[in-house]
């Protein structure tokens, strides 16, 4: 049996370049669900919101038939396309990560952004779908075969692979920047900060961090101390581009 594919916008990073916003001939196995076709493509089904088959709109179950053209259209976190349909149960308007073994760094990121982003270098990819699950996470990850779980219901794979790119490509993704509420989170533990009065924290500062600052906040399930030094000028540096080119960018 053979269908007719088409994707559009960011799917198409998945595909070699001759399929790329084009129209290509594609096998399917008979009774093959749009999205076993799909995802036979290359393209994880996390990463899509809607399917057009003939022209009408289908859900992942659909059974492809021969000769069938189909179209496929990313996730639409910005706008809200439920009024034709959405494969999943809904949108993550408050969006919350889980991040597999390969983007510590983003997770730092992330949580230096305010976003809560949920990372350990030990979890399997069976520990990343149940807490996705559970918690309601979505997965970032660089493995595309992680996405094409069927557990998996919210998940994008991140495209670029320096950590400064990679998280302003999730905040434009996912429409973040309205959101971020920098330097609000431990970037280490992902806890809630609570500013505190100096003198709460004093006995724990060396003595220059005492004399020249004071405002002061502390992670208290961690019990780091977070204060506006050199770091943090170099940090705000990099939320304020991060920001501004997400406000600012058209995306792909």
């Amino acid at each position: 049996m053979r269908v007719y594919l088409r994707f559009y916008a960011e799917l198409n990073d998945f595909l070699p370049p001759e399929r790329r916003q084009v129209e290509f001939e594609h096998p399917a196995a008979d009774r093959a669900s749009a999205k076993d076709v799909v995802e036979s493509a290359g393209v994880p089904h996390t990463e899509v919101d809607l399917i057009l088959v003939n022209g009408v709109s289908v859900d992942f179950a659909h059974p492809v038939a021969d000769g069938d053209h189909i179209s496929v259209y990313p996730v639409f976190e910005s706008v809200d396309i439920s009024p034709v349909v959405r494969l999943r149960p809904r949108p993550l308007r408050n969006p919350r990560f889980v991040l597999d073994t390969h983007l510590g760094r983003l997770a730092g990121y992330l949580r230096m952004l305010g976003f809560d982003a949920l990372y350990r270098n030990d979890y399997d990819d069976a520990e990343i779908v149940r807490i996705s699950s559970a918690e309601s996470r979505i997965i970032l990850t660089r493995d595309k075969g992680l996405l094409m779980r069927n557990a998996v219901t919210h998940g994008y794979w991140v495209r670029a692979t320096r950590v400064r790119e990679q998280a302003l490509e999730v905040v434009r993704r996912f429409d973040l920047a309205e959101q971020a509420r920098p330097f609000t989170r431990c970037t280490v533990c992902n806890r809630d900060l609570r500013p505190v009065p100096k003198e709460e924290v004093a006995d724990r500062l060396l003595p220059k961090t005492r004399l020249y600052y004071q405002d002061f906040a502390v992670c208290d399930p961690c019990g780091r101390i977070y204060w506006n030094g050199s770091h943090y000028e170099h940090m705000r540096v990099v939320v304020d581009w991060i920001l501004s080119e997400a406000r600012g960018g058209e995306g792909r």
